[in-house]
């Protein structure tokens, strides 16, 4: 294991990093962020992903549950337009977003905890970089004290 691969365990181990759930969905989304794997290239260690078929099967409770348990951020990567099931996805996902918000401020969380863009299947560069924007903006919460 190289030094660089051992200091990212360590801070994931020992809660440095933010963790960040993502939703992402099986046919539009998830490509892009294999891509980002197999293209060797960096974000955190403290991602997860889910993989889904729509963006807006998410529930606005799963991401409130998520914050809840620990994580520091719910990142959805949306299908935007591209979504195969509806329309109207995007409007939806957008609505999803603004309830699990609305959620999060109910139960003393910032509602910045939660955030979403369109990932498209050769979107490994955006994802990582969303990633890696959203990881800062985490870290700088809890600096804060933010809740």
């Amino acid at each position: 294991m190289s030094a660089v691969a051992a200091a990212e365990v360590h801070e994931k181990q020992s809660g440095s990093i933010p963790r960040i759930l993502v939703f992402s969905t099986n046919n539009i989304s998830d490509p892009g962020i294999d891509l980002a794997g197999s293209q060797h290239m960096h974000y955190s260690p403290g991602v997860e992903v889910i993989s889904m078929p729509c963006t807006s099967g998410i529930k606005p409770a799963w991401i409130a549950h998520a914050i809840d348990q620990g994580f520091d951020g719910v990142f959805i990567a949306s299908d935007g337009d591209e979504c195969a099931y509806l329309s109207d996805c995007s409007k939806r996902a957008s609505r999803i977003v603004g309830e699990a918000q609305a959620l999060l401020q109910e139960r003393g969380h910032d509602p910045q905890r939660v955030r979403m863009a369109a990932i498209c299947s050769v979107c490994a560069e955006p994802f990582t970089n969303h990633v890696r924007q959203f990881s800062s903006l985490l870290a700088g919460l809890r600096e804060q004290g933010a809740k």
